[in-house]
């Protein structure tokens, strides 16, 4: 029997092991070279794996939720029926610091190996996963039986028996690091809250005003002006634009800002970065903003653009609600929770009057920024974004990047 053993490669950023999050293929199934093999999860990106080879799978290694190390024995060929390619995926056949990699089997060579298995793209296993659905029990409407996103969608549309079930779902991938990173940040760090009113009335003015020119690049929510806010309110109060160094015992100030922006996925909340914020325009800032989000949201944002930040502003937009608790980034110190804005009836000027009216909601780490600091940083980005005007006065401080 001519085997080959298809070893986990090295994913690269320095990556010596990854969870396996799922498999695509079973012993006894026939894979054409290029098809998804399996998924799995570094600490910051979901990786999918084409098979380097043509045959039929003798024997896997590891269940889902499982760590696997990189260089150990994934998965076995039998090549009876097809040549071994040249080499191995390596860190640059990976491609290094991208968030998936996502590689399709080869249209002349993957009836083979429809006929095999369940057919699906890997969105649709993965939606089947997070709802909890086995795909062995859907019919595909696609060619060679392939399961659409419109043949999952419709069978989860449809009501559930009358007996009563219940579902057991393993934590796994993005969701187990999310879990440990949320368990950790809580169990280390006494979180204290800070709730803040903002009048938006003049901010939403100006931001309807500058979206109605033409041939903008991208358009400007309120996140652009927030960061600008608090780019200016940070240069007071440098306290609250640390990391907490645990190992070492040290508080690290940055001089430059790099604002974690905290974007749900399918897969659950990624953080991408938006590095020295306090060096970019308004219109700059929505430019990132949407590449950022674009990018995780697609799976293809880079490793880099992942770490880093200093400090993190968390938003639902419409669904922000009144008020909330946003949990803090470790090794951050602050966080600042951006509610939905809504119109209100408000005392202004001596009048009952209409006006727009947004809540910014923040935690602090109370071992290294007192409530008094919170309080006032908070404040003055209020102050800022009351009297948009202010934040083009004059340009921003001159920070070196760190």
């Amino acid at each position: 029997m001519n085997q080959y053993t298809f070893k986990l490669p090295d994913l690269g950023e320095g990556t010596v092991s990854a969870e396996l999050v799922a498999w695509h293929v079973k012993p006894g199934d026939r894979v054409v070279e290029d098809q998804v093999i399996a998924e799995v999860m570094t600490d910051k990106a979901s990786v999918e794996l084409p098979s380097p080879v043509s045959g039929h799978v003798t024997s896997i290694t590891g269940s889902p939720g499982e760590t696997i190390a990189v260089g150990s024995a994934l998965i076995v060929f039998d090549l009876a029926e097809g040549p071994v390619t040249d080499s191995q995926p390596t860190a640059a056949a990976a491609g290094p610091g991208t968030n998936t990699i996502s590689r399709a089997p080869a249209p002349d060579r993957a009836p083979a190996a429809r006929a095999q298995r369940v057919q699906a793209s890997p969105s649709v296993r993965r939606m089947a996963r997070e709802a909890g659905m086995d795909l062995e029990q859907i019919q595909g409407s696609g060619p060679h039986g392939r399961i659409s996103r419109e043949d999952l969608s419709a069978r989860l549309s449809k009501p559930a028996s009358s007996t009563a079930s219940t579902q057991e779902i393993k934590v796994t991938g993005l969701r187990r690091v999310i879990a440990q990173r949320m368990t950790e940040a809580m169990r280390t760090i006494p979180h204290f809250a800070y709730v803040e009113e903002v009048d938006v009335t003049a901010l939403e003015s100006l931001r309807s005003h500058l979206n109605s020119r033409p041939n903008q690049a991208a358009p400007l929510t309120y996140l652009p002006f927030i960061i600008t806010a608090l780019v200016r309110a940070l240069e007071s109060y440098p306290q609250c634009n640390a990391t907490y160094d645990s190992e070492r015992g040290v508080i690290v100030r940055h001089g430059a800002v790099h604002v974690g922006i905290a974007t749900q996925t399918q897969e659950g909340l990624v953080v991408p970065v938006v590095r020295n914020a306090q060096s970019r325009s308004i219109w700059d800032l929505a430019v990132e903003i949407q590449r950022l989000a674009a990018a995780v949201r697609a799976k293809k944002a880079q490793s880099k653009e992942l770490s880093g930040s200093t400090i993190t502003l968390s938003s639902l937009g419409k669904l922000g609600g009144i008020a909330s608790t946003p949990i803090i980034n470790s090794p951050e110190v602050a966080i600042i929770g951006i509610n939905k804005a809504v119109e209100r009836p408000m005392v202004h000027s001596g009048a009952v009057v209409v006006r727009r009216m947004m809540n910014l909601s923040s935690s602090f780490d109370h071992r290294f920024v007192d409530g008094h600091d919170a309080a006032a940083m908070i404040q003055a980005l209020k102050v800022m974004l009351e009297n948009p005007a202010t934040l083009f006065l004059c340009p921003l401080n001159t920070i070196r990047s760190d």
